[in-house]
């Protein structure tokens, strides 16, 4: 399995940005599609951004699309998710996950999950 560690969380006003990272090791990353969820409190965790192994394939939650953009660099073992034109409905716990099937939305299907680091969007 890989390792992973989310950085980037913070308090930032709606209509503002962020830029999530997620520092993968262990087990060759490439291999991996990587995703971002997220959990807002007393809501179940749901899937926000997916990229393919090589990076040419990306898919996103409808709440998110045009929004956020999610990037790899399998250089640095790195995931990265831009957040742009925040909102206060975005506020939760963010996740970095890595599974080895691509094209999935169902938090099952990930093996490796980081601890999440906070995002909170003020109205």
């Amino acid at each position: 399995q890989v390792q992973l560690v989310e950085s980037g969380g913070g308090l930032v006003q709606a209509g503002g940005s962020l830029r999530l990272s997620c520092a993968a090791s262990g087990r060759s990353f490439s291999i991996y599609c990587m995703a971002w969820f997220r959990q807002a409190p007393g809501k179940e965790r749901e899937f926000v951004a997916a990229v393919s192994w090589t990076a040419d394939r990306t898919y996103y939650a409808d709440s998110v699309k045009g929004r956020f953009t999610i990037s790899r660099d399998n250089a640095k073992n790195m995931v990265y998710l831009q957040m742009n034109s925040l909102k206060a409905e975005d506020t939760a716990v963010y996740y970095c996950a890595a599974s080895l099937r691509f094209g999935t939305t169902s938090a099952t299907d990930f093996g490796s999950w980081g601890q999440g680091t906070q995002v909170t969007v003020s109205s």
